[in-house]
């Protein structure tokens, strides 16, 4: 059963530690390419939060996806509307525009094929399924275009 909107899957403490570290390589410039550390501010506290997150290129535009569902940090991003990815000291801001579930279907493919060694567990289709089946379950997966921010 694909996840619900509203549903999220918590990570295991193993899964914490193993994000806290990847998020301290990407600030320090050693993490795995097309990494980085995304920082959004809390809907309610106005906190800056992170998590080191992965991008997929699809045609010409820049996406994130949320392959745990409707995290804190998506409901923080929907809310903010603006997020900033962080390699090292270099920091750039985005806009960003969430793509309706009907139109993830082909993005949630090429984040899966790029990759599935670290998200294949959360997805309940398998690496090369057809489109079809990405759509069908495209509702449990958010997904953002990145727009680069005006100053």
């Amino acid at each position: 059963m694909p996840p619900a909107e509203t549903n999220f899957l918590k990570p295991t403490p193993l899964e914490t530690i193993f994000n806290r570290a990847l998020g301290l390589l990407v600030v320090i410039g050693l993490g795995p390419k097309d990494y980085y550390l995304l920082e959004v501010r809390g809907r309610k506290s106005g906190r800056l939060y992170s998590t080191p997150v992965s991008i997929v290129e699809h045609g010409e535009h820049w996406y994130v996806v949320a392959p745990r569902g409707t995290t804190q940090w998506v409901r923080n991003a929907r809310s903010v509307g603006r997020i900033t990815l962080r390699v090292g000291s270099k920091r750039d801001q985005f806009d960003l525009r969430e793509v309706p579930a009907p139109d993830r279907a082909l993005i949630l493919k090429s984040y899966l094929a790029r990759y599935t060694k670290f998200v294949q567990r959360y997805f309940q289709v398998q690496n090369g399924a057809p489109e079809a089946e990405f759509a069908a379950v495209a509702d449990g997966y958010p997904v953002f275009e990145l727009i680069p921010a005006k100053a």
